[in-house]
């Protein structure tokens, strides 16, 4: 739409209220168009040539025009006439020769009547000379100067300015190849080199928009091609190359532009907050959070296809800018390929739509020659077209799913083979249920990677187990991984975890059908079929069993090994949960987990081979325990008499729930009270299994865990584990496990100033908790519903209840009060936070003892429900 001015104003006057109502009428009717899905391309031209006009008329007004040797450049994205509704107005006002003060004067005018009709404007005044200096010293400035287009005033100037831009000694194309492409390097590691950031930045995450960018840059330095299309020109980029790289830039910027329109201020990135939003206004639909997730899908597979045509393009610019010709380099390995220096080649042009099986031993000399990095632009091109013409899934060719399973046997293949396998499309075109799960993104904080990206990274972590450097990290895994004996079994169960995802169901029963199914057709035998279905229906078992029960119930063991049955899927089964945890979230995994994992490994170890129907003796874990921890203390000069009578205070339950050395520690402290000693608070000096252990020994007070756990959680520390109990004369024995927000044991210099603070928390007695800390503002945009659940238990004694809710700052605090309010005794917990949901687990007696009857439990669930309900932002 061009700029049309008010008819009442003429050149000797501007109105400002009046322009700014005519901009804002503009981008009111420019909104009005998109969500009525005109095209984004009109739109985004538009604007520029909006903006064209009425800096135009703006020239003239100031009586630039009237300046022979001044001109006006419009250079960066508005240079390439693209302006979405917050894009900055890039311009250059540039001349032969050095301004007099009263054109400088005039042109500070100028700009700040820009700035007073509210445009953001990214402006440089500069002479021609000027602009080469800085351009030959600036790569940011050398790339916008690439994309100069003139506005208006002197041809003659900007063509001076053209014939520096484009003069091989500005910038040799070489040169700015290199550099354009270690640009791109560093602005993808800032990503960590993954498209999956939970709130990407359209613009420049991998596969964002400045990756297009790069390649027009490069075209038009090296080739002068000023546009997608005109890189078709030049064999670099085949016509249907050139519609799939412009649709992908129609979606991206119909993303942008929907999110600039919620957006106040400039930014590119997608956050949470506007997700919903921006799903609405592109057409999306579903309920809950489906509509979000349905545009992250379409989204990350927009960037993938973007990294796959920018990665192959630029490979193809390699040799014609650095005459990386590869030819001479070539080795044969067999009649269909050759290693052209790190990268593999067909020997043929039709190779794969000939026979398209043998795409997967393009692999397989990829798993055998771990020197071959990559595979060659050509052939990535015949792939890309035989991928699209395959008119049936690779895995229903017998001789296909031969040489798969020779890839899933492959020692290299976890990480050479299938990460390739995944990003060049060929796992999606091997089977259709992965098809399913490239992109798929869940609305959480938990999740990191879509599912696909997810699953290879569960691939790429079982590899990490072959190595002695891991040891210390995963000790089970790395002693396990490499000698189980049919490895095939857990890579498979790793491939099919995650498949089910996204459709109608729980993922874990789709998947051990679907994986199920897929064994026997590869020629795997019954018996390994039923293990690797197994895996895929249980591999969270595990985890939840760890993290979330008590795993110092023998009868949690004994109910846990029953499900497992047999060492082999134990074994299985911890390196597939291991390596799922890390693969989810780079920062779950710690000490902490590995930790809980360890013992529920080696406790079910023991249940298996002792047999399932001798189950544990209590009694004996107790006296054994209580036989260690006196014979520390002994060694301290406590007589057996001092410590029997201590002892005969507390109730079994502590030395089964504490290990000898921790009863010892506590113990001689104790020991050393007197009746006038203050409640005593110890924090072991060196964590506990990666973690900080505190420890509260005082006369039971009604709210006392509500507010320690206040405490901690006002100093910004994380409650994952807590032991609550009480002697027999009325003394709290409470063990609190914290790490920080960073996921770290706290540093000893800390340890004084947390004791302080505990004992003034104690010293307060009951009181109401309120929140102690800002919401962060991730969780904002996320609704948990609240749930109680009573879970079945074997003991008479004691009420287990498992709660979900959104992770907010005084939860657990608000938890514990809300026990204390209803007279009830918290004996332990579990709290686990994933994501933005909290999933915790607690073990609670009436007061005075017994589990709750049906009308407390009901009377508790509504309380908690209350009180959480008032925590929560929405």
């Amino acid at each position: 739409m061009p700029f049309q001015a008010p008819s009442h104003l003429n050149n000797d006057e501007l109105s400002i209220p009046d322009l700014k109502d005519q901009l804002d009428q503009f981008a009111q009717e420019q909104k009005a168009q998109f969500l009525q899905h005109h095209s984004v391309s009109d739109l985004v031209h538009g604007r520029s040539h909006y903006m064209d006009e009425l800096l135009a008329r703006l020239w003239r007004f100031y009586q630039f025009d009237t300046l022979t040797e001044l001109s006006l450049v419009a250079v960066g994205g508005y240079g390439r006439g693209e302006l979405h509704p917050l894009s900055d107005i890039d311009m250059l006002i540039v001349s032969q020769h050095p301004l007099s003060e009263d054109v400088g004067v005039k042109i500070s005018q100028f700009i700040t009547f820009l700035w007073d009709l509210r445009l953001e404007v990214g402006h440089a005044v500069r002479t021609v000379q000027e602009c080469a200096d800085i351009g030959r010293a600036d790569l940011t400035v050398a790339t916008n100067l690439q994309e100069a287009r003139l506005l208006c005033g002197s041809h003659e100037t900007f063509e001076q300015l053209k014939d520096v831009i484009v003069s091989e000694s500005f910038w040799p194309s070489n040169v700015f190849y290199k550099a354009k492409l270690q640009e791109q390097r560093a602005r993808h590691a800032r990503y960590h080199d993954t498209t999956y950031n939970l709130e990407p930045d359209i613009k420049s995450t991998p596969g964002g928009l400045r990756d297009i960018h790069t390649l027009s840059w490069i075209a038009r330095r090296h080739f002068g091609a000023t546009s997608l299309y005109e890189m078709s020109r030049y064999d670099f980029l085949t016509d249907a190359e050139y519609r799939e790289l412009v649709e992908c830039q129609e979606f991206l910027w119909r993303v942008r532009f929907a999110l600039h329109l919620e957006l106040r201020r400039y930014d590119n990135r997608l956050t949470f907050g506007h997700q919903a939003n921006v799903a609405e206004h592109l057409g999306f639909t579903g309920d809950g959070n489906r509509a979000v997730e349905k545009m992250m899908k379409e989204f990350y597979r927009t960037l993938r296809r973007v990294v796959e045509l920018n990665r192959m393009l630029l490979m193809l610019f390699d040799q014609a800018i650095l005459n990386h010709e590869t030819d001479e380099q070539c080795i044969v390995l067999d009649d269909d390929f050759a290693r052209c220096g790190p990268w593999i080649q067909a020997r043929h042009p039709a190779l794969f739509q000939a026979r398209p099986e043998s795409i997967l031993d393009m692999f397989i000399h990829m798993a055998d020659d771990t020197s071959i990095t990559g595979v060659s632009p050509t052939t990535m091109r015949q792939l890309r077209t035989a991928r699209r013409r395959l008119n049936t899934f690779l895995h229903s060719i017998p001789s296909a799913r031969d040489k798969f399973m020779t890839l899933v046997r492959h020692p290299n293949s976890l990480q050479n083979a299938f990460p390739q396998m995944h990003e060049l499309g060929v796992m999606a075109a091997y089977l259709p249920q992965w098809s399913h799960i490239v992109g798929q993104m869940q609305f959480d904080l938990f999740h990191v990677y879509t599912v696909d990206e997810h699953t290879i990274r569960v691939l790429k972590q079982l590899q990490t187990f072959h190595v002695p450097e891991n040891y210390n990290t995963h000790p089970i895994c790395c002693e396990i991984f490499p000698r189980y004996q049919k490895r095939e079994l857990i890579i498979l169960a790793a491939i099919f975890h995650d498949i089910g995802k996204g459709r109608n169901g729980d993922h874990s029963e789709i998947g051990a059908k679907e994986s199920y199914d897929f064994c026997l057709e590869h020629g795997l035998s019954k018996p390994e079929a039923r293990l690797v279905s197994w895996l895929v229906q249980n591999h969270l078992l595990m985890s939840i069993t760890a993290q979330r029960r008590d795993i110092y119930d023998p009868d949690v063991i004994s109910d846990f090994a029953k499900t497992v049955r047999e060492e082999e899927a134990l074994d299985a089964l911890v390196c597939l949960t291991v390596a799922d945890i890390c693969a989810t979230n780079p920062e779950l995994w710690n000490s902490w987990k590995r930790t809980l994992l360890a013992e529920l490994y080696y406790s079910t170890q023991r249940a298996l081979r002792r047999g399932l129907e001798n189950p544990v003796d209590v009694r004996e874990r107790v006296r054994h325990n209580q036989q260690m921890a006196s014979a520390h203390l002994r060694k301290e000069g406590y007589t057996p008499q001092h410590i029997d009578r201590l002892w005969l205070r507390f109730k079994a339950d502590y030395f089964l729930r504490h290990s000898d050395k921790q009863i010892a520690w506590h113990c001689s402290n104790i020991l050393k009270l007197t009746e006038n000693s203050p409640p005593l608070v110890l924090i072991n000096k060196r964590p506990t299994r990666g973690i900080t252990e505190i420890f509260v020994y005082t006369k039971d007070q009604p709210a006392l865990f509500a507010n320690v756990v206040a405490e901690l959680d006002r100093r910004n520390l994380n409650v994952h584990d807590a032991q609550v109990m009480t002697s027999k004369d009325g003394y709290v024995l409470d063990t609190f496990m914290v790490l920080d927000n960073n996921g770290d044991a706290i540093v000893e210099s800390e340890h004084e100033a947390l004791i302080g603070h505990i004992h003034k928390a104690v010293a307060k007695g009951k009181q109401l908790h309120q929140k102690t800390r800002r919401l962060p503002r991730q969780l904002k945009h996320f609704k948990v519903k609240t749930q109680v659940d009573f879970l079945p238990t074997k003991s008479k004694k004691r009420t287990l209840i498992e709660l979900v809710a959104l992770d907010t700052p005084g939860l657990l605090a608000t938890i514990g009060a809300t026990f204390s309010e209803l007279n009830l005794d918290l004996h332990g917990a579990k709290i686990t936070t994933i994501g933005e949901r909290a999933e915790d687990l607690f073990i609670l007696t009436r007061h005075g003892g017994g589990r709750l009857s049906e009308q407390e439990a009901i009377e508790l669930r509504e309380a908690l429900i209350e009180n959480i309900v008032e925590l929560s932002p929405n």
